[in-house]
């Protein structure tokens, strides 16, 4: 089941999700790249993971490959 793939509407931040409690971001900001890894913690944080499992808007389905094209830039 782990990991998926999710991304934002605006392809602005794409997500790999390890498992129901963490994930590891991309964020295209300008000509930057930004890569953190999140492990939920609190609250607010479970119920951001469930909503991009679930594909709830702003999320929606990506690829491996469309996150690792992003990694590499």
């Amino acid at each position: 089941m782990y990991p998926q793939y999710r991304k934002l509407l605006n392809n602005k931040s794409f997500y790999k999700i390890l498992s129901e409690h963490s994930f590891e971001e991309i964020q295209l900001v300008g000509s930057s790249v930004i890569t953190t890894k999140t492990t939920a913690a609190k609250y607010p944080e479970f119920i951001r993971i469930k909503d991009m499992i679930d594909c709830k808007t702003p999320f929606e389905s990506s690829t491996k490959e469309e996150f690792d094209i992003h990694r590499k830039t």
